[in-house]
């Protein structure tokens, strides 16, 4: 499943892209049947490329305990069906199987169906331990010419996913999440007031935060607060906290400079080596 960034096609001036808020189904066709009626809406919006949340597929409160490789292919296959006959890039989170281990994935086909990369998530909560093993990579993913990286849900914390990826390239950042706190807290995550803003300012690049929203099961919950979020920190589109949405947004990739992670290649001189070593190292992650 895994692809790097080959030869790049022309980049488009303009990219747009939508981020899909979604309340989880209690089971895989449920979440499926929400899937499908996104990416008719999104589709409907012309995007380019749609970011649904982590896990979308089974949902994250799913009995990981009882995954079902054969099942998943399925959805994965649906996925791609409708990535293909809408025409557009879908990245949707989901459990893969990947040799003899599950891993939480971001998934992304392209407008063809094919799998362009599967992101299997680095830095696990507790919860992921118990059913996931982690991913060993850093995503670069190409779509339409565009590069991307994606982190998921929790590794918002890890800043150096998302700076290592900008300096080899990457113009938009994919972040599918999965909100599991206690009511409480998550009422005091509302109105974009969050350091997501602040990860787009110091890379210089688009972010597009994707994320589930209300009641989660067993007393957890959501905020919601889905947002594509500019360059210099703007927030160009803001999801609500209760109900489900789908965003859209174009962004103009001119903007997205990566001038802050360009400069720390240069300085400190005596860092510089070390970055470009690490850079050749993700050229070489592999299939």
């Amino acid at each position: 499943m895994q692809r790097t960034v080959g030869k790049r096609k022309k980049v488009p001036p303009s990219w747009r892209v939508a981020a899909v808020q979604m309340t989880f189904a209690g089971t895989i066709d449920g979440n499926l049947e929400k899937i499908q009626r996104a990416v008719t809406e999104a589709a409907r919006r012309r995007a380019d490329a749609v970011l649904f949340p982590e896990c979308a597929v089974t949902g994250y409160r799913y009995n990981f305990t009882s995954l079902n490789a054969g099942r998943i292919r399925e959805a994965l296959k649906f996925i791609s069906d409708l990535a293909a006959h809408h025409r557009l890039n879908l990245l949707v989170g989901s459990p893969v199987y990947r040799g003899t281990r599950w891993q939480n994935c971001l998934v992304a086909f392209d407008r063809t169906g094919r799998v362009a990369y599967c992101y299997a998530k680095c830095q696990l909560t507790e919860m992921d331990r118990r059913f996931f093993s982690p991913g060993n990579r850093v995503a670069l993913i190409e779509l339409d010419g565009v590069v991307a990286t994606a982190i998921i849900c929790h590794e918002r914390r890890y800043p150096e996913l998302v700076r290592l990826a900008v300096m080899a390239g990457a113009q938009v950042l994919f972040h599918p999440n999965a909100g599991m706190d206690s009511l409480s807290v998550s009422k005091r995550k509302r109105g974009g007031r969050d350091g997501i803003a602040v990860r787009a300012f110091e890379n210089a690049i688009y972010y597009v935060f994707a994320n589930s929203v209300g009641p989660q099961g067993n007393g957890k919950w959501s905020a919601g607060d889905s947002k594509i979020v500019a360059p210099d920190g703007r927030i160009l589109r803001l999801a609500g906290n209760r109900d489900e949405a789908v965003i859209v947004a174009d962004l103009d990739l001119k903007q997205a400079t990566r001038k802050y992670a360009l400069e720390s290649l240069r300085h400190p001189r005596f860092l510089s080596g070390y970055w470009r070593k690490m850079i050749q190292l993700l050229g070489r992650q592999g299939q």
